[in-house]
């Protein structure tokens, strides 16, 4: 049966294209969405372990801009219409969400004999979890949460289990966990310590960063026909179901094999991009393989029922993960910062608003938070590290923002 769309990703965004939400939210939503479709019934073997298609991504935004959690909400009511999709709950224990691992156990047929010989069936146990806000989801707090997300995320054949002391243990077979999830700089900086950047949760999770409409749309009815829109959607539905029936092991192309190897010794052997220098992204650096062909799987499924993996499925997943490195620095330069740090970037941010502003007005906007000596340390960072400017007007001092060439041009487009 053919599909509908030649690219499901290209019909997606079709489907978004009116939404005032960064492109790049609807790109990893609909990530997700195959993601959530494809389960753990397809994988690349890799002889000591395998890669499964499913992610943890977390959209970051300020609150009420760019309506991340209405992104999140679209690729979902999607997948909610495909057939044998299971979902965990909004709001958890981490026990709670291994109890419903092991109540979704499902048992698929990985040949098209293996109902006829009883043979190559795979238990497997998948959940989709879309959630609006992290907060309610993920709790940074409990040690236990995390190393379980951070086990269940590999999705490795294997059994999962726990002992309880209180009651029944769990046992999972085959768990794997597909997360898309939203939320805001503020409550990364209030919940996220140093310390779990570091660690391994935080590397398998891909943070997407965006704090502007991509265009202003206040009723979207103007542009989208009813008609029209329940159709593409019932389309787009209908192709998700093909995708979720396809099973077994993706195999790279001759010339994807090649080019991999080629990407994983320039990997390796080159220097680090300057904004990935820090020890901060180690983690993430080691595992960019992993999510390029998880990511490489969605692509080869968006575009055909053949479960190969072509040369540019690799070069595409390379492009877009790569194209997350900037979201990662925005997402955790507030992160572990230390107070003056914080407060300097406050500093920014208010005289970024005006443009320029009288100094005795910044004052007047920070000091119901700062005291007079952090708020000068902070000023005199700011200043120092070039992302504000002192301008003498006659007899008033004012303070300016400082732009890269870039954010010029971006803020020109918004303003």
């Amino acid at each position: 049966m053919s599909r509908h769309f030649p690219n499901w990703l290209e019909g997606y965004a079709d489907y978004t294209a009116y939404s005032e939400s960064p492109a790049l939210f609807h790109f990893w939503t609909g990530v997700s969405t195959i993601a959530g479709a494809l389960r753990r019934r397809v994988w690349i073997d890799e002889r000591f372990f395998q890669w499964t298609p499913n992610f943890y991504i977390i959209l970051v935004a300020p609150p009420g801009v760019v309506a991340k959690s209405t992104s999140v909400r679209i690729g979902l009511k999607l997948l909610e219409q495909v057939e044998g999709i299971k979902f965990g709950p909004k709001s958890l224990t981490w026990q709670g969400l291994a109890k419903a691992l092991q109540d979704a156990e499902e048992h698929v047929a990985v040949s098209p004999t293996a109902v006829l010989d009883g043979e190559d069936m795979l238990p497997m146990s998948c959940l989709t979890c879309s959630v609006n806000e992290l907060g309610t989801f993920l709790r940074p707090e409990n040690g236990e949460m995390l190393d379980f997300f951070t086990d269940v995320y590999d999705g490795q054949k294997g059994v999962w289990d726990r002992a309880l002391a209180t009651q029944d243990g769990y046992k999972i077979i085959n768990g794997w966990v597909n997360v898309i999830s939203a939320t805001t700089p503020g409550w990364l900086r209030r919940n996220y310590t140093e310390t779990m950047i570091e660690g391994g949760l935080t590397s398998r999770i891909l943070f997407v960063y965006g704090d502007k409409k991509r265009h202003l749309m206040p009723y979207l009815s103007d542009r989208v026909d009813s008609d029209d829109f329940a159709e593409h959607g019932k389309k787009l539905v209908e192709d998700l179901r093909q995708i979720a029936e396809l099973v077994g092991e993706y195999h790279l192309t001759k010339e994807a094999r090649e080019w991999g190897r080629a990407w994983y010794e320039k990997h390796w052997t080159q220097e680090r991009p300057r904004h990935m220098a820090s020890d901060r992204y180690a983690g993430y650096i080691a595992r960019k393989q992993t999510h390029m062909h998880k990511l490489a799987m969605v692509i080869a499924a968006a575009h055909r029922n053949e479960l190969e993996i072509h040369q540019r499925d690799l070069f595409l997943a390379d492009h877009m993960v790569s194209g997350l490195e900037q979201s990662m620095t925005h997402v955790f330069q507030s992160i572990g910062m230390a107070e003056t740090s914080r407060n300097a970037m406050e500093i920014v941010s208010y005289v970024r608003a005006y443009k320029e502003i009288k100094a005795e007005e910044l004052w007047r906007c920070v000091m119901r938070i700062m005291e007079p000596k952090p708020y000068q340390e902070a000023l005199d960072m700011a200043v120092k590290a070039k992302f504000i400017k002192i301008v003498v007007r006659g007899n008033t001092l004012h303070y300016a923002a400082v732009y890269e060439k870039k954010e010029e041009k971006e803020d020109a487009g918004t303003s």
